[in-house]
């Protein structure tokens, strides 16, 4: 039995309803998800334990068989195994991105921007303040146009990655690589203020 307490049995078209999928067949994609999401669910739910990124990393799963159907081969293993092998590693680069989050003194406890913009009412932090917000501004301005658009509705308009996807008409996976990058860029260029804060 599953974990989401839902027998899953896998039937002999599944490597056909693969096979489809490779060729772009959505509706073949929509049978395989309505067969495989509760069990996938319920394996991501286990490792990840916040509801809130749940539907996303198995969101995320679902895309990467659609984009991988092609590549599953039946002499390494069933559907059933290379399906929960790629929500497990989805699960777990989710754990590992939430641990560098908490980890990266740039994003706050909600994922927000903090790069210690505030003065705190101090006059001689004031021109401080100053720069280190120029250097925020002008490394946001670095970025490239999709990634810094896909960052600002994420980070500033308070937009969940799946509703950027849905607004900018853009893949779930795009988008979580494009806020990937930025981060990654801004970390990089923002480099300078952590040490000025430490």
């Amino acid at each position: 039995m599953p974990p989401s307490g839902k027998a899953v049995h896998a039937g002999p078209d599944d490597t056909l309803l693969l096979q489809r999928m490779a060729d772009g067949d959505e509706q073949a994609l929509g049978t395989f998800y309505d067969r495989w999401q509760p069990l996938v669910h319920g394996v991501v739910l286990r490792i990840l334990r916040q509801r809130d990124d749940v539907e996303d990393v198995v969101e995320e799963a679902f895309w990467q068989a659609w984009r991988q159907a092609g590549r599953y081969q039946t002499g390494r293993g069933s559907v059933q195994t290379w399906l929960l092998t790629i929500a497990r590693s989805r699960a777990l680069d989710r754990v590992r991105a939430v641990t560098r989050l908490r980890e990266d003194p740039i994003v706050g406890e909600n994922g927000e921007l903090v790069v210690h913009l505030a003065a705190d009412g101090d006059p001689s932090m004031n021109t401080e303040a100053a720069e280190r917000r120029s250097i925020v501004i002008a490394a946001l301005a670095d970025l490239p146009a999709e990634q810094r658009e896909a960052l600002e509705l994420g980070y500033f308009g308070g937009l969940s990655q799946t509703e950027i996807a849905e607004r900018t008409g853009q893949p779930l996976g795009t988008i979580k690589t494009r806020m990937r990058l930025a981060m990654q860029k801004l970390k990089t260029r923002l480099q300078v203020l952590r040490e000025e804060a430490s």
